[in-house]
């Protein structure tokens, strides 16, 4: 034990007399700098997907929050309206909801089925005419224009959402890459000075190891945020799927 202690002293202080830099982010600059362009190659790409993963983490945190705030207006006036026209009216100013692409669909397919129109409202959108009783044609027409509209609406939310996964799984095994090439590289510089002094082995490794510290920077956040982004879709396809069964049942009950 005594041993290796003095002998983890004595790297220590070669460590101090070959000259480690006395600023780290300055000694990392430094040897991104003096990179090869391989590496340099590789810690752009790695640059460019955290900067591209942030933006989109940022982006869909802001329209989910819209979203959010518009999906409670959106459902507070659906369920104190008593015409489906007054919903239709408001829709325009609530269009980030996802629920607002699905009440649209279904409001279209809606009036394209009713078999009693009464003249003076031909080109009324109210689905709910003062004179006669209109009828629904097929209700499964209706519930499958509900479900087309979900899944667009779920593909919208999902948007870009990938990126994220393609980060988390890609930028680690990028900077593995990075770290490789690096320690190759400063194994053939050893080999060609013919010095296994630390002061010479280790700036190599470090400059090697950045890519790794450069990988896991853009594939931690994005795996953090994929995750927290996909438990919000399916909160929100959720709500599809009640909004999706509300709807139905209402026109079932005042158009069957």
């Amino acid at each position: 034990m005594c041993t290796r202690g003095c002998s983890f002293l004595a790297l220590l202080l070669q460590a101090q007399d070959g000259g480690l830099p006395q600023g780290t982010s300055a000694g990392i600059l430094e040897r991104i700098a003096s990179s090869d362009p391989i590496s340099k190659f590789v810690l752009l790409c790695l640059g460019l997907m955290s900067i591209m993963s942030w933006g989109i983490i940022l982006y869909k945190l802001w329209t989910f929050q819209q979203s959010r705030r518009q999906t409670s207006k959106f459902l507070e006036i659906f369920r104190r309206s008593s015409k489906f026209s007054e919903v239709q009216a408001a829709c325009g100013s609530l269009s980030a909801s996802p629920l607002v692409g699905l009440f649209q669909s279904g409001y279209a397919e809606l009036n394209a089925q009713l078999r009693q129109t009464p003249p003076s409202d031909a080109g009324s959108t109210n689905p709910r005419p003062a004179a006669g009783r209109p009828t629904l044609k097929s209700l499964a027409a209706l519930d499958r224009a509900l479900l087309r509209a979900s899944a667009i609406e779920v593909n919208k939310l999902e948007r870009r959402v990938s990126f994220l996964a393609t980060t988390a799984s890609i930028a680690p095994f990028v900077g593995l890459f990075g770290t490789v090439w690096g320690i190759m590289t400063a194994f053939l510089g050893i080999s060609q000075t013919g010095s296994t002094n630390l002061g010479v082995v280790a700036p190599g490794i470090a400059q090697a190891l950045i890519a790794t510290a450069f990988g896991l920077a853009a594939a931690i956040p994005a795996v953090l945020f994929y995750n927290s982004l996909t438990q919000r879709v399916k909160l929100f396809a959720s709500e599809m799927d009640d909004f999706s069964m509300e709807f139905l049942n209402i026109a079932e009950r005042n158009f069957t």
